[in-house]
């Protein structure tokens, strides 16, 4: 919501003794709100009308009350920040000065809102008597993120922001009823002086404290389903941000598991590792097709996974405790439940030969795709995925495209989860990977792995500019270079391009082929670099410990994607056609 006028109040009775609150001052009250709600991390993008907060978030940094980073760039900051949010599960504030500024945020923004992540955005903004006079760096900034995010308001210049803080915040962290946490907007107009008073001064330097989040990887326990409930054939999808829950429901209940890698869920003896592959031969024509579906979390990698959603002979159900983002109510088919009750009531236990005979097509498909990807010692997009996948420990950052996929297709689910997993599925952009992958890390506190295509990693170069003296984040990045966008290949845009009716359109307009020095580029930046080229190379590199940040590049050629797909699926059939029923 966006209220036309703030929600705040001053009187004569503020510290600077009249009716209106010095810019500093004000400033003071703000961060001090801030911390009060829970904020332990700002990211700062440096401008001149933002300064009364700087110094305010200084005055803080120094006493041991915030943790500040800096930033150039607003974009990556915005990135940064949400996965400070996404590390530590708690609100994470960025802070840009006026005009474009706050615009570069909008991709960060758009993220967090469907992904339900409090990200507090800090604009810092003209006094009433200078907008639409055409001053410098002056723009309409409130609602200038319309629907995106959960509250935005306005506090003009000399009031008390106190109010305003805590209901954006309050908004942000979702206590409002029937509302997902997600994203809010503070804009904040300052008046001259923007600087603190002579006499100030950072205080003494006390203590810092750690904040470190407790995202270790889960696993939970659930009572054997109830024997009364009734026999069904359901399966149990784990989309993005299902969480362990859906293991364990799916283990309490006998049921299979297909699991996305950002499920948090895709580990333990009933999780399926090629299942993507395996759903049409459950199908209706099946001698033990699908009956049902139980839904945890968001779906969004596979169009057999969404096919079967969409069957309307196939009732499902998704598990919903609490508001989310991702979806409008009334919108999606399957029918929500609040508790785990219900949805057991729905699903059933399943059959003993039901959950064998998905075990055992997904041991034969995941046995066939390992020979495949075993057969060439060159690294491909699939072998890439599982050997990240396999050596990940601590957090794993998935870009999206093609190398999320290539984890969901190939890595084999472990018996125990062996990182916390995190990507940008809300809107599934490419924006930010590395800004985001840093925040993780540094919200985290721990070795973190991301891995990203050549053109994504391009896309957030200046996320690897860390100012002098800026804190260095465990992080290992490897990049995926097959020269360019390999998921158009794999997709309708393939055919176009092979049939030659459009010339070299799908190359130069979907692939974007490149050939930037990725060496180079490391260089440029202070970040180590390792190119490597095989999938043993590979693993030796993953293995080394993590020590500040490096890129591992890892050459690929993307040309001939499609023929190892084909042969992977024609692989996977042949494999599963002669395992023998339960």
């Amino acid at each position: 919501m966006s209220p036309s006028g703030p929600d705040t109040q001053s009187g004569p009775g503020g510290p600077s003794g009249s009716g209106q609150l010095s810019a500093v001052e004000a400033a003071r009250i703000a961060v001090a709100t801030l911390l009060a709600a829970g904020v332990r991390h700002v990211v700062v993008s440096p401008g001149s009308r933002s300064a009364p907060m700087a110094y305010a978030l200084a005055e803080a940094d120094a006493a041991g009350q915030v943790e500040l980073l800096v930033r150039i760039d607003e974009r990556s900051a915005g990135f940064t920040a949400l996965g400070l949010a996404l590390a530590t599960g708690a609100p994470a504030a960025v802070l840009t000065t006026s005009g474009t500024a706050v615009g570069n945020l909008l991709p960060a923004v758009m993220e967090a809102n469907h992904a339900a992540v409090p990200l507090v955005v800090l604009s810092a903004d003209r006094p009433e008597e200078l907008r639409g006079t055409g001053a410098n760096q002056t723009t309409v900034q409130l609602d200038l993120f319309g629907e995106h995010v959960r509250f935005a308001v306005d506090v003009p210049a000399g009031s008390d922001p106190q109010r305003a803080v805590e209901t954006a915040l309050s908004a942000a962290t979702g206590a409002f009823e029937d509302t997902p946490p997600g994203p809010v907007q503070l804009n904040l107009a300052f008046r001259d002086p923007l600087v603190p008073a002579a006499g100030d001064g950072l205080p003494a330097a006390a203590g810092r404290g750690v904040y470190r989040a407790a995202r270790n990887p889960l696993a939970l326990d659930f009572p054997a389903a109830p024997p009364a409930l009734p026999e069904r054939r359901t399966v149990v999808l784990a989309g993005h941000d299902a969480g362990p829950v859906a293991e364990a429901f799916a283990r309490a209940h006998g049921l299979p598991l297909l699991a996305e890698p950002s499920s948090n869920a895709r580990f333990g003896p009933n999780a399926v590792g090629p299942y993507r592959l395996l759903i049409d031969h459950f199908g209706a024509d099946a001698a033990q097709p699908i009956e049902r579906v139980v839904l945890f979390g968001r779906p969004t990698l596979s169009r057999p996974v969404s096919a079967l959603l969409a069957r309307a002979d196939v009732p499902s159900a998704l598990y919903q405790p609490v508001p989310v983002a991702w979806y409008e109510p009334g919108r999606r088919t399957e029918l929500p439940l609040q508790t785990l009750a219900d949805l057991a009531e729905f699903a059933g236990r399943g059959p003993a030969a039901w959950l064998d005979a998905w075990l055992l097509a997904g041991a034969a498909a995941q046995h066939a795709v390992d020979l495949v990807l075993a057969a060439s010692p060159a690294a491909t997009g699939p072998s890439v995925g599982a050997a990240v996948w396999n050596h990940s420990r601590g957090q794993l950052v998935l870009g999206s495209s093609n190398g999320i996929r290539d984890v969901d297709l190939a890595g084999a689910p472990p018996a125990e989860p062996q990182a916390t997993m995190f990507a940008n599925r809300g809107l599934a952009g490419i924006d930010g990977t590395t800004s985001t992958a840093t925040g993780i890390a540094l919200g985290g506190r721990q070795e973190t792995t991301v891995l990203l295509g050549d053109v994504t990693f391009l896309h957030d170069a200046g996320g690897l500019l860390l100012g002098a003296g800026e804190a260095e984040p465990p992080l290992r990045i490897v990049v995926h270079n097959d020269a360019g966008g390999a998921i158009f290949g794999l997709l309708e845009h393939g055919a176009v391009a092979a049939a030659g009716r459009y010339g070299n359109a799908v190359e130069r307009l979907f692939a974007t082929p490149q050939q930037v020095d990725l060496a180079a580029l490391a260089a440029a930046y202070g970040v180590a670099h390792r190119r490597v080229g095989t999938t043993a190379e590979l693993a030796d590199a993953l293995t080394s410990p993590v020590e500040g940040r490096s890129i591992i590049e890892v050459r690929t050629d993307r040309h001939s994607l499609g023929k190892l797909h084909r042969a992977i699926r024609a692989a996977v059939d042949a494999a599963v056609e002669g395992v023998p029923q339960p």
